[in-house]
C-alpha cells in the first residue's frame, strides 16, 4: 500500500502545546487504544493523526468516524458493515469502517455521543480483536488500532451510566490532552497569520500582516470555539479586508458576526435582550406641530456625529467607531455614505 500524505501541520510553540505534542508522539509506538480529550475546535484530530502517522501503522489507512452524526442503526452500520438483506434497504453488503482500516487506525471522535449498544460491540473488538457484521454470521478479526476523542468527561458519563467504564478502561490505556487555545497565548498569532495568508492567497493577495490594534482583538478574545474559532475570524478578517479596499495591514476583526444583526449576547449569562420598540413605545410617540422630512433630518445628524468622531480621534475609523459604539465596518459604510474619506 502507497504511504498516506503526513497530516496537516501543528503551528504552535507554546510550552502547553508542545508538552501535547510530545505525549502523542510518545504513546505513538504504543499499539494500544488512546483517548484523546480536549475542548471543541481544540486539535485533537490533529493529535490522533499525528499519533497514527508517528506509530508503526502509518503506512496504513487512517479511517475516521463522527460519532455525534448518526443515529445507533447508521453508526453501527458504518463501524461494523452489514450483509444484504440485513435490515430494511440493505440491498447489498457493505465494508464498516472496522474493514476499510484494517491495518490501520480508526479515529472515533465524539466517542460519548455512542450508544451503550455500539460501546459494548466496541468493547468486544477492543478487547477480542472480534466483530461481525449486521446480519451475518462470521466471526471477522479486526487489526486496527482505536484512537477515540471526546470533548466531555467521559468519567463522570460512566459514573452517571451514560458510558461504559469497562469501555473507558480499555480506551484510556493513556489520554493525550489537546489544550484550549486559552492556554496557548503565544500561538494565537501564528495561528492567525497561517489561516490568513492562506485565504488571502485564494484571493490571490498576499497577505501584510494585522495591524496593532486588529492583533490586540484577537490576542485578548477568550476563543470558546479554539483554534476553529480562531480560523474562521481570520479568514473572515482578510474578506472584509479585500472586499473594501485590500491596502494596508489588514486592521479589523469581527469576533461576533451575528452582533451587526441580533447585538451582543448579554453579559450576565441570561438569553434575555432589550426587547426591540413597539408602536407603544416613547420613541415611537408621534412628534406634535409641523411635519419634517425625518429621514433627511436624521441623516444630517449622522453625518456630523460621523464627522466630529473622526475629529475627536485623528480620522482613525477604528477609534471613532468605538466611541460611537459601531462595528468597524458599520463606520466605513458610513464614510464612504457621506463621503467623509
Amino acid at each position: 500500500m502507497a504511504p498516506q500524505p503526513s497530516p496537516p501541520d501543528l503551528i504552535g510553540q507554546s510550552r502547553a502545546f508542545l508538552d501535547a505534542l510530545d505525549h502523542a508522539s510518545r504513546v505513538a509506538d504504543i499499539d494500544r487504544p488512546i483517548l484523546v480529550m480536549g475542548e471543541r475546535g481544540s486539535g485533537k484530530e490533529l493529535l490522533a493523526a499525528r499519533i497514527h502517522f508517528l506509530s508503526g501503522r502509518w503506512d496504513g489507512p487512517l479511517v475516521k468516524v463522527n460519532c455525534a452524526a448518526m443515529n445507533e442503526t447508521l453508526l453501527e452500520s458504518e463501524l461494523f458493515g452489514h450483509e444484504a438483506g440485513a435490515f430494511t434497504g440493505a440491498t447489498k453488503r457493505h465494508l464498516g469502517r472496522f474493514e476499510r482500516a484494517e491495518g490501520g487506525s480508526l479515529f472515533l471522535d465524539e466517542i460519548a455521543s455512542a450508544s451503550l449498544r455500539v460501546q459494548e460491540k466496541l468493547l468486544r473488538v477492543i478487547e477480542y480483536g472480534e466483530y461481525e457484521r449486521i446480519g451475518g454470521e462470521t466471526t471477522r478479526q479486526a487489526d486496527v488500532r482505536v484512537i477515540a476523542a471526546a470533548n466531555v468527561d467521559l468519567r463522570l458519563k460512566a459514573e452517571q451510566g451514560d458510558f461504559r467504564a469497562d469501555l473507558l478502561d480499555r480506551l484510556a490505556f493513556d489520554v493525550v490532552a489537546a489544550p484550549p487555545l486559552r492556554k496557548r497565548q503565544e500561538d494565537i498569532m501564528l495561528l492567525a497569520a497561517h489561516f490568513a495568508s492562506a485565504v488571502a492567497a485564494e484571493l490571490n493577495l498576499s497577505f501584510p500582516g494585522f495591524s496593532p490594534e486588529a492583533a490586540a482583538m484577537l490576542k485578548k478574545h477568550a476563543w470558546p470555539g479554539n483554534v476553529r474559532e480562531l480560523k474562521n475570524a481570520a479568514e473572515r478578517a482578510v474578506f472584509h479586508w479585500a472586499e473594501l479596499d485590500g491596502e494596508g495591514p489588514v486592521d479589523h476583526v469581527v469576533l461576533d458576526p451575528f452582533e451587526a444583526a441580533f447585538g451582543p449576547i448579554a453579559s450576565n449569562g441570561s438569553d434575555e435582550k432589550t426587547a426591540p420598540p413597539t408602536a407603544e413605545s416613547p420613541a415611537f410617540a408621534p412628534a406634535p406641530g409641523p411635519r419634517y422630512d425625518l429621514r433627511a433630518h436624521l441623516n444630517n445628524i449622522e453625518k456630523k456625529l460621523v464627522s466630529q468622531a473622526l475629529a475627536n480621534h485623528g480620522g482613525s475609523q477604528k477609534q471613532a467607531a468605538d466611541a460611537l459604539s459601531l462595528t468597524y465596518d458599520q463606520m466605513r459604510g458610513l464614510v464612504r455614505k457621506h463621503g467623509l474619506a
